[in-house]
């Protein structure tokens, strides 16, 4: 009886810790990433994708989507317990460039994405990758 009462009460104050709110705000959090299209049309009509992004994870394939200027590519996510999620996406500028990136990496962007609403925000733009945490300063991650 002595063994199921080490076992048990610890096991039951885990599971009362995750009803804290600080538990949830860890744990539960809804991360929205977006990925705008902010190439520039070159001769391209403004109505065509001039930008097709493929994105997934190991477990979820969000599919190939044809992008024009000025158009997001969002979705959201949760971090896996042991927060090694990660979505990356292939981007296919057309006639130019391609390049792979990670644009979601739970061991990497958990804390830097919540500053501004849960969100990673990224810009495709000519010269390559760039995030934003605050939706006003951006950096560029990845070059083409």
């Amino acid at each position: 009886m002595g063994n199921l009462k080490n076992v048990a009460l610890p096991l039951l104050l885990a599971l009362s810790l995750l009803h804290l709110p600080f538990a949830e705000s860890i744990w539960f959090i809804n991360y929205h990433i977006h990925i705008v299209n902010d190439l520039p049309l070159g001769n391209s009509p403004p109505n065509q994708p001039n930008l097709f992004m493929h994105c997934k994870s190991k477990n979820k394939d969000l599919g190939d989507r044809p992008m024009v200027k000025g158009q997001d590519y969002t979705w959201d996510t949760k971090l896996n317990f042991l927060r090694t999620t990660l979505f990356f996406c292939n981007a296919r500028w057309v006639g130019r460039k391609s390049r792979r990136f990670d644009a979601f990496d739970g061991s990497r962007d958990e804390r830097r994405c919540l500053e501004y609403h849960n969100s990673c925000m990224w810009s495709v733009r000519a010269d390559g990758f760039y995030l934003s945490i605050n939706n006003a300063t951006w950096f560029k991650i990845y070059p083409w």
